[in-house]
């Protein structure tokens, strides 16, 4: 089990440091940017558990943001405005290039207290928190949930891990819009049930990968404690041990005769929610 799970950071960080799919912005860049916020939320998966999601009053969050992961889109441009970083735990497939980004776009980073404050950036621009906390970002509401995983960061393969905090997810709610629930890596818990019942949540972000998140099994539990919101499956296929799918997925949900719909998006492709 270590030697699988060192061999697949190495492997991931090797992904890191050599030529990736997605790239720092062009030119023109922020034109394309700001024409697909009007008036409707999209949201665009990077692969893995990395999301931007623009809103109809120009907020521009990046969530997770391993923007060079091995799944990101051949030659995708990185967004060259964002207002926040949302950065779920300390693991290097989470915090990706939240340093990179922030530096580039000058974007607040939120996170748990403990990481943001590992990760190097402004003091000015590290906003820590813990669950409970809740955050404006123009038409957006950030809230911090719970989540049952590990959380640990290390700066590069040759630093020791430190503690990161706890592990969080995140509620983002939008004026007259849409309302996200991004788990981050998480297994299943009752207070899931917590979530959906307060915040109602219209899309789950969901890991499904399973070994050391949500199976597909586990998610279709999920989506039911949550009150059945559409889920867009994430955090599968990215590595070999990453084994759950959103057919799997949607197999389970119909197997529980559940009501959740399972909407896959397309790495790169902005989609209207």
């Amino acid at each position: 089990m270590k030697t699988r799970f060192v061999g697949l950071m190495v492997g991931a960080l090797l992904a890191l440091a050599g030529p990736a799919g997605a790239q720092p912005p062009g030119k023109g860049a922020a034109k394309k940017e700001a024409a697909a916020t009007a008036g409707k939320t999209e949201l665009t998966w990077w692969g893995h558990a990395a999301f931007i999601l623009r809103t109809p009053g120009g907020a521009t969050l990046a969530i997770d943001p391993w923007l060079t992961n091995p799944k990101a889109a051949q030659g995708a441009q990185w967004p060259e405005q964002v207002d926040a970083i949302l950065v779920s735990h300390g693991h290097f497939d989470h915090v990706g290039d939240a340093k990179a980004l922030q530096q580039k776009t000058g974007a607040q980073v939120y996170g748990c207290y403990e990481l943001v404050n590992l990760l190097g950036v402004p003091q000015d621009k590290a906003m820590g928190g813990n669950v409970g906390g809740t955050f404006k970002v123009k038409d957006a509401t950030i809230h911090f949930v719970e989540a049952v995983h590990s959380s640990s960061y290390a700066a590069d393969e040759k630093s020791p891990s430190q503690y990161a905090g706890a592990p969080l997810g995140f509620v983002i709610q939008i004026d007259n819009g849409p309302t996200l629930y991004h788990g981050g890596d998480t297994g299943l818990f009752g207070g899931m049930s917590l979530i959906g019942e307060r915040f109602k949540p219209t899309h789950a972000l969901l890991p499904v990968g399973g070994h050391f998140t949500l199976d597909p099994t586990g998610a279709a539990q999920a989506a039911r404690l949550l009150g059945n919101p559409t889920v867009v499956p994430m955090h599968y296929g990215t590595f070999p041990l990453l084994t759950g799918s959103p057919d799997k997925l949607e197999a389970e949900i119909k197997k529980a005769k559940g009501t959740a719909k399972v909407k896959s998006l397309e790495i790169g492709k902005a989609t209207a929610l």
